[in-house]
């Protein structure tokens, strides 16, 4: 199996977002729960989040539109394009870097919350817990292994999580 560069994986990206594959703009039920039951307690005035492999920003849009400076990175350039259209549309403004995960590093201790939806790459684990700051919540959603069992979504178990594995691989989170 050929490892894939930066730039194959930004022109699969790229032709994906182009296509109109993955156009929503709504955000995740997962991050409406976390967000009543988590986000907001701790966090009632908004503060800085980091929308991780975030794609067309629909959690980081939804964030902005309750005050959150946020900021999303991915690998599209034409992803970045449509999310500033669409956060232009709603009257808010995002930070979105185009970025290639696997080299990407964000700023220690600048942020207040993390999201990461449907992406796993175990190596950036460390640099999103050293990317909250005290206090920071890390919001996780993505396929596990039982995911092999359904007819869509990946199959490659490197891109799926073995039971409890986030639990085990945030050790300094509670």
């Amino acid at each position: 199996m050929r490892d894939h560069g930066p730039e194959d994986e930004r022109e699969t990206w790229n032709k994906r977002y182009a296509e109109g594959e993955h156009m929503a703009f709504e955000p995740d039920p997962f991050l409406l729960a976390a967000y009543d039951d988590f986000i907001q307690p701790r966090f009632p005035k908004g503060g800085s989040a980091l929308d991780v492999a975030g794609g067309l920003g629909r959690h980081a849009i939804w964030l902005a539109e309750l005050r959150w400076r946020v900021t999303v990175v991915d690998i599209s350039e034409i992803a970045f394009k449509k999310a500033q259209k669409k956060a232009e549309e709603r009257g808010v403004k995002i930070e979105f870097l185009v970025r290639d995960l696997r080299s990407y590093q964000p700023e220690r201790e600048r942020y207040d919350l993390v999201l990461v939806f449907y992406y796993l790459q175990r190596e950036l684990f460390h640099d999103l817990v050293e990317a909250l700051k005290p206090g920071g919540l890390l919001i996780y959603k993505t396929y596990t292994h039982e995911q092999q069992n359904q007819r869509e979504g990946p199959k490659n178990p490197l891109q799926l999580l073995t039971d409890n594995e986030l639990l085990h691989s945030f050790p300094s989170l509670r």
